[in-house]
């Protein structure tokens, strides 16, 4: 698709969203972000299907300040490809409580993924959405995973949820853990017993899956914020009952691609009805975290 096709930039997320009341323990962490440009500074991928409005580190650290999060993990767009200096800057601004998530090709050698983990990111991520063109190939992305593991990062993986079914297996077969994205793209409003999210949680009983309970906006395709988003927290608070110790959480800030723009703060607030008590929210998004990531403490 050509740029000139891209030339009106997209608004995505809310200047000012509301201020939850929902006190959030300290440390806590959104696990997945996204940063955008300037574009200016760092230009936006040629072969892009969008072209979003300006989501810069600092607009990331003042919605952190108003929710009242300390951590966040940043994960690459493909509105930047695999490009991740918008990522690596934001890293470097971040005062060590700021870790990322590259974009990389397959072949990518050593050289660059050792010099991606000393910057600070934790792990790469690849898509097998098909909205989103060139997914990648599972033997290939399999047989990274060595390397993966040679630098101490993890795989991180966006797949559509009839996906799970033949993409698990494989998965499992990975040298290095496994996050899945927006628990799993599943249909909130098929309910848990849908087999896109029961062959989700066969999967996540094998130890090497980890989960972002994050997208409770993303996974009803009737946009759901008159009621909370009731049909994603549904499958959030199973997914955090039944594996509290491994599953992350995160906004999706600047909520690209979307259905429509969410309010974070919302987001926020819907953390009570997803961790059912204290010790769960603490495990969500601090214990968990800190663990995986590995914080500086």
């Amino acid at each position: 698709m050509s740029v000139e096709l891209q030339q009106v930039p997209v608004r995505t997320y809310l200047e000012e969203p509301s201020r939850p009341r929902f006190r959030l323990p300290a440390n806590a962490c959104d696990s997945h972000v996204h940063v955008f440009g300037p574009s200016q500074r760092f230009p936006y991928a040629p072969d892009r299907r969008a072209t979003p409005v300006d989501a810069p580190k600092e607009k990331l650290f003042a919605l952190h300040r108003r929710m009242g999060i300390q951590r966040c993990v940043i994960v690459q767009s493909i509105v930047h490809g695999t490009d991740n200096r918008v990522v690596t800057d934001a890293i470097a601004a971040g005062e060590g409580r700021y870790l990322g998530v590259a974009l990389v090709p397959v072949d990518v050698p050593d050289a660059q993924l050792q010099e991606l983990a000393t910057s600070g990111f934790r792990g790469v991520r690849f898509n097998f959405m098909r909205h989103i063109s060139g997914g990648a190939d599972i033997a290939a992305v399999l047989a990274l995973t060595p390397r993966l593991a040679t630098v101490g990062m993890h795989l991180q993986v966006h797949f559509e949820s009839e996906l799970v079914h033949e993409l698990g297996e494989a998965l499992a077969r990975s040298a290095v853990p496994v996050v899945i994205d927006h628990m799993g793209r599943v249909d909130a409003r098929k309910g848990v017993g849908h087999r896109d999210f029961q062959g989700l949680l066969a999967l996540m009983e094998d130890s090497l899956f980890h989960v972002k309970v994050s997208g409770i906006d993303r996974v009803d395709p009737i946009a759901g914020p008159y009621d909370g988003y009731s049909h994603g927290v549904e499958l959030a608070r199973v997914l955090v009952e039944r594996f509290p110790e491994r599953c992350l959480w995160g906004t999706d800030w600047p909520h690209p691609n979307h259905t429509h723009i969410p309010d974070d703060g919302a987001l926020v607030e819907a953390l009570a009805r997803i961790a059912p008590d204290e010790s769960h929210l603490t495990q969500l998004l601090v214990n968990n975290p800190q663990s995986f990531y590995r914080f500086e403490h």
